[in-house]
């Protein structure tokens, strides 16, 4: 009966199922629920060197304080690993995957690059910004926490896993 009542109370919360859709042209992220606009944020997206991709995604993982490794491509050679909490990690507070492993959704403390095609790929956002659609995405996901569990994870200096239970589709176009 628990499980029968926790599986309505989730579809009469969640009116539509929720998708994503990114325009590297008009440098937005949507959040949508039954096709209705809920969120709106504004990001930095890929450089023309570097473009984020277009395409079909999925969401299914978010890495809570993450620690940063310099990939292995020319633009990061003699970049150093910066762990998580680290002023001068790029990452910064969250990265939510959308095309593992190289390209995320994430943080950034460069604001004057929001709007702008900076990126090495990936989707930059106001810190701030990256949180909330962080915790929205595993409450819908699957995976809801309280204020406490992201206090906790955020403070304690070590990165947190989180496998959605339902991945979130997300297009990225122009």
């Amino acid at each position: 009966m628990f499980a029968l009542t926790f599986v309505l109370s989730f579809f009469l919360a969640t009116p539509g199922p929720v998708t994503m859709a990114a325009s590297t042209q008009k440098k937005i992220l949507v959040v949508r629920v039954g096709g209705k606009d809920i969120k709106r944020y504004d990001v930095a997206v890929g450089s023309k060197k570097h473009p984020t991709p277009h395409g079909r995604f999925t969401v299914r993982r978010i890495v809570w304080n993450p620690a940063w490794v310099p990939p292995d491509e020319p633009w990061a050679k003699g970049k150093k690993a910066t762990p998580p909490g680290h002023p001068k990690n790029p990452m910064k507070v969250v990265k939510i995957f959308f095309q593992e492993p190289d390209y995320y959704i994430h943080g950034t403390d460069d604001e004057d690059s929001i709007g702008e095609a900076a990126s090495h790929g990936c989707l930059r956002m106001r810190v701030s910004d990256a949180f909330d659609l962080a915790r929205y995405l595993m409450k819908v996901g699957g995976v809801p926490k309280d204020d406490a569990w992201f206090e906790q994870v955020i403070g304690r200096g070590k990165p947190a896993d989180v496998r959605m239970s339902r991945v979130v589709p997300m297009v990225i176009g122009k």
